[in-house]
């Protein structure tokens, strides 16, 4: 049996189409259109996480990401401009943040179904849609306005040991925000002192022709500082 035959015989081929087919060409895309770039932050997730603790003691349950989904949006209201979409040649600033969350799907599939008017909602609600969003983009019932509606995007690897990306921003929107790792670190405190605390990796990728990088580092460092609040 030739190198050949058997290489054949041993490959697994999966075609890029359907679904799969449909995310490659969007990333493809997203590279050649946008003039991405991305920032990259540790902030003090320790407060957040104690708000966390804190609200299940309530009988609240939250995730940390419904956290960071909060911290975000108080955020972004005081930084409009990365609260937008790049259609043609326009930069569209939207008033209201509908919130896409990257999710992984079986079958190596991806998608970023959006949570319209993010920002009107509580805590609580915000955290329910989403749930509820997930279960229905699992069983395949997201409409296309959930597809493709979004302002701002969430990809979430913080139950990886991944500490930073570059995620790939999910044209047309602006921006997207990867959530890394979050590990206990030595941290040097406002006061000097050195404390053991949860540090967390942030990545903000961006479209340049929207966004400048200065204004992108404010707004990370920003959120940095809400996350660290609690």
């Amino acid at each position: 049996m030739s190198t050949s035959t058997v290489e054949a015989q041993s490959l697994n081929v999966i075609p890029l189409r359907g679904v799969r087919g449909m995310i490659a060409d969007n990333m493809r895309k997203s590279l050649d259109e946008a003039a991405q770039l991305s920032h990259h932050a540790d902030c003090d997730a320790t407060a957040l996480f104690e708000t966390k603790v804190r609200l299940a003691e309530q009988g609240i349950k939250v995730s940390i990401e419904d956290l960071i989904a909060q911290a975000l949006i108080s955020t972004l209201a005081r930084h409009p401009d990365v609260n937008g979409r790049v259609e043609g040649r326009e930069i569209q600033l939207n008033p209201a943040v509908h919130l896409s969350f990257a999710m992984a799907l079986p079958g190596n599939l991806l998608v970023a179904p959006t949570l319209f008017n993010a920002d009107s909602q509580s805590l609580i609600e915000r955290s329910d849609a989403r749930r509820a969003l997930q279960t229905r983009a699992r069983s395949g019932k997201l409409s296309v306005p959930e597809m493709t509606g979004g302002t701002f995007t969430i990809s979430n690897l913080g139950l990886s040991r991944v500490r930073h990306f570059t995620p790939i921003v999910n044209l047309p929107q602006i921006a997207i925000l990867g959530i890394g790792e979050t590990r206990l670190k030595p941290w040097v405190m406002p006061e000097g002192q050195i404390s053991v605390r949860r540090i967390m990796g942030l990545s903000l990728s961006f479209d340049h022709r929207a966004l400048d990088g200065g204004p992108a580092g404010a707004f990370l460092s920003d959120l940095c500082d809400q996350i660290e609040q609690g």
